[in-house]
């Protein structure tokens, strides 16, 4: 069976739009004419569509960590009260709002429905579905618990999406001060300096050294300021491209990794992903070498994921986790010390989420400092450069007024 988008009129003459599932378009148009419609137009949703190209995976839709989040924690708690699985997916489509979601949810139900399991029928979606809630939503069907596995995968994307949102919320300030002090910047060095200067020019008086030093900066903003923006674009497109190289981008991660406070959050939000990721597949009944590939691959710096491929490959060969880690050497003590405390007494999946909390508290921590001192700072930065412009004015008037006096 197959999702059809369908246009049709009812008994009123009013259009209504919606989503059937059916073999064919035209059993979607039997289905509309015996609800008493006039249909217009069935055709297959785009989802169905972009499974048919040979490129359809990079056509497939993707669903936001809020989305994902609230379609998991639904499906959830219908499992948990016992509805079958393709009960729950029709409920949770007909809930939701989004046409392109409730598409992609039928679509999931319709190979449910020809005997697929929900783990692979998810897979239709890889860019929905990452390999790592594929993974953990088999685990949980194999070991016959999940209810509890979807509710603890909800539990872990809602965090994610609290994560994000207080980073976004905080950068919204700093942001703005920077754009804002651009702006000025670009208005006073472009616009004002410059006309300030012909009436110092027709003094014949010799300018303060700071004078002579913005005018010049003026003159710069003035006739290459557009060029200066056209590069910097190019060079970050040429920048983005450039890490796109797997080679060069495994070179800047290891690089990332050893710079002063940059090295700190970008350990730190590494290794509690991993930890976080780790602990879910390892207590969902999840082997923990293949635990191992598929929380590597959750890793965005592609330096420590290459680690953990090393580290998973001493796992297989009969390592302890802790060791395999430990000589890595980017890893932190304490999380290594915990991992090693719950290997010895049986509850590593509990040390696990424990080090995934700690690492990203420590996260929030540092990064809320950091921005809570980059308002501040643009702030002084503002401050500091319009006053310099407005002494480089200010010296020559004054210089003027001794003259006269």
């Amino acid at each position: 069976m197959a999702a059809f988008e369908y246009i049709a009129l009812n008994d009123k003459g009013r259009e209504e739009k919606g989503i059937f599932e059916a073999d064919s378009s035209r059993q979607v148009r039997q289905m509309l004419r015996d609800k008493g419609l006039a249909p217009l137009s069935v055709t297959a949703t785009k989802e169905e569509k972009a499974s048919s190209n040979a490129f359809g995976n990079l056509f497939k839709p993707t669903l936001s960590i809020r989305e994902l989040a609230l379609v998991t924690r639904q499906l959830a708690t219908l499992i948990a009260a016992s509805l079958p699985i393709e009960e729950a997916l029709l409920a949770v489509s007909k809930q939701s709002e989004k046409p392109k979601t409730k598409a992609m949810l039928i679509a999931v139900r319709s190979k449910v429905l020809e005997g697929f399991s929900l783990a692979n029928s998810l897979a239709e979606y890889p860019r929905a579905f990452p390999e790592l809630y594929r993974a953990t939503v088999a685990a949980g069907e194999s070991a016959g618990h999940l209810d509890l596995v979807l509710n603890r995968i909800a539990d872990f994307t809602e965090s994610q999406q609290e994560s994000r949102s207080r980073v976004q919320q905080a950068m919204v300030y700093p942001v703005i001060l920077f754009l804002l002090t651009v702006a000025i910047l670009a208005g006073l060095l472009g616009y004002v300096v410059p006309d300030i200067v012909k009436v110092f020019a027709d003094t014949g008086q010799d300018l303060p050294a700071l004078t002579i030093f913005i005018i010049a900066l003026s003159d710069f903003v003035k006739d290459y300021g557009v060029f200066v923006v056209i590069a910097l674009v190019a060079l970050s497109f040429a920048a983005r491209r450039a890490l796109e190289v797997a080679s060069i981008r495994l070179e800047f991660d290891r690089r990332l990794l050893h710079l002063p406070l940059i090295a700190k959050m970008s350990r730190g939000m590494n290794t509690a992903q991993f930890a976080s990721t780790l602990s879910i597949l390892s207590s969902s009944g999840v082997p923990l070498v293949e635990a191992m590939k598929i929380a590597g691959q959750v890793l965005s710096n592609t330096w420590l994921r290459l680690k953990v491929s090393e580290a998973t490959i001493k796992v297989s060969e009969g390592s302890s986790l802790n060791a395999a880690l430990e000589q890595s050497g980017y890893f932190p003590p304490i999380m290594l010390h915990m991992i090693a405390s719950g290997e010895s007494s049986g509850q590593l999946d509990d040390m696990l989420s424990r080090v995934s909390n700690s690492m990203q508290q420590d996260v929030e921590l540092l990064l809320g400092v950091l921005l809570s001192l980059f308002g501040p700072f643009m702030l002084l930065l503002m401050g500091g450069a319009v006053f310099t412009i407005v002494m480089a004015i200010l010296l020559p008037i004054i210089n003027l007024n001794q003259l006269v006096s």
